[in-house]
């Protein structure tokens, strides 16, 4: 299986990185900027890309070489990912990656670094990549991904040979999802099932220990199964084109179905109690989703950690092991992540709102059977809706959307934002 077949909807962006990494290497841009909009897959194609050009059959074989292997996991030396969780990249990181930069690679023909969100960086950071990215060492390649070109300073976009994917449609990531998708069930609600069981303190006092809580006896776990088709064509439509959501809701109905709660809350709107409501329901679910796969996230570095050191999931930490273990599940760490990702949910939910004003504008329009519908589900509610506003009142929601979602990016009070934002939601009134 060729490392491109996982690239979803970019045909034209694989065969021109495939015809450069099938090349001599002599001539090859050493500075790229791969651009996209979030979830198309542009931190996918910066690893399929280095795996093309560091692996001796560019990627090609049927079975994966160690090499691509290693790649494709983030585990190889000779590459390098600098992301982040916190709302800028650091300068300091930055600085270390220059450093790394110079140095010769260890066993592949480049030195490869990829930054993911390249539009994080601070002016004065971006300026100590400059000199970096405009003179390369003969040995390294720099792959900056970001979600468009204008997101990162000029002079970064002047120095980088630029690579802009586009969205995939639906079709192509119903496919994708049946394909590379293996779901067992909600992993978010067996967690909770298998704390409650175990006990939670039990948990915490065992990950101070270096241990793991003895997890109660179930029954053997089934194996994954494969998307549906029906279940698949249906996210392909609510995705809106990124594959970071779509995966989000193939591995978790529950957040699918938080989605589903909102369109009807926002739909069913009529009071400003109602609205107040809402927004506390929507910032409570933000919490609660993030602060779970911030804490999942942990147990997953930790059960990496042991299987890497060879520690079977029930066996004590060693003492010389135990403060990396520790380290890699710190509450201010967790907590920090999960504030990033209550963010994430929140615009993700603006997103999910921002779909149901461009339905009532497709039905304003008389464009339904040229351009299709998101929420098919709630298409009578929705032609109501449409019907009760005027264009530019669909409109005014829309900038209402906007504005939350740039206050909330600027740190404000979020809920008390949420709010604002339902109460410019509620119908006029007559």
């Amino acid at each position: 299986m060729s490392v491109w077949d996982a690239i979803v909807g970019q045909p034209k962006v694989v065969e021109e990185l495939r015809r450069v990494a099938e090349g001599d290497g002599r001539g090859v841009a050493q500075s790229w900027l791969i651009c996209g909009p979030a979830g198309s897959g542009t931190m996918q194609v910066a690893r399929a890309f280095a795996a093309a050009l560091e692996s001796p059959d560019h990627g090609e074989s049927e079975l994966p070489t160690k090499i691509t292997s290693q790649i494709l996991a983030d585990r190889f030396p000779d590459v390098v990912t600098l992301s982040t969780d916190k709302v800028t990249i650091g300068i300091d990181e930055v600085r270390d990656l220059v450093i790394l930069s110079e140095q010769m690679p260890s066993t592949a023909p480049w030195r490869i670094i990829i930054i993911e969100n390249t539009e994080r960086m601070l002016e004065r950071t971006t300026n100590v990549l400059l000199k970096e990215i405009e003179e390369p060492s003969a040995h390294t390649i720099w792959l900056l991904c970001a979600p468009s070109a204008q997101d990162v300073l000029p002079t970064i976009r002047s120095r980088t040979r630029l690579v802009t994917l586009g969205v995939p449609v639906a079709d192509e990531i119903a496919t994708w999802l049946e394909r590379e998708v293996r779901v067992l069930e909600d992993p978010m609600k067996r967690e909770r099932a298998r704390a409650k069981a175990s006990g939670g303190r039990a948990d915490a006092k065992a990950a101070r220990a270096g241990k793991s809580a003895k997890a109660p006896k179930t029954a053997p776990t089934p194996e994954p199964c494969p998307v549906s088709r029906e279940t698949a064509v249906r996210i392909a439509r609510l995705c809106e084109g990124n594959l970071d959501i779509a995966r989000l809701y193939a591995q978790y109905p529950s957040v699918l179905r938080e989605r589903d709660r909102l369109v009807n809350n926002v739909l069913k709107m009529t009071r400003a109690s109602q609205a107040v409501i809402f927004a506390g329901e929507l910032y409570g679910s933000a919490q609660e989703q993030a602060n779970e796969r911030a804490e999942q996230a942990a147990g997953e570095r930790q059960a990496e950690f042991r299987k890497l050191n060879g520690l079977a999931p029930d066996e004590t930490v060693p003492a010389d092991l135990r403060r990396a273990y520790t380290a890699l599940a710190k509450k201010d760490d967790i907590k920090r992540h999960a504030t990033r990702m209550t963010r994430d949910v929140l615009d993700r939910a603006f997103t999910t709102i921002a779909s149901i004003y461009r339905d009532v504008a497709v039905f304003q329009n008389d464009a339904e059977e040229s351009v299709g519908l998101i929420n098919i589900e709630n298409r009578d509610a929705i032609a109501e809706l449409s019907a009760q506003l005027t264009r530019e009142q669909t409109l005014a929601r829309m900038d209402a959307i906007s504005t939350a979602r740039r206050r909330i990016a600027g740190n404000g009070n979020a809920l008390l934002d949420i709010e604002a934002l339902f109460c410019a939601l509620l119908p006029e009134r007559r």
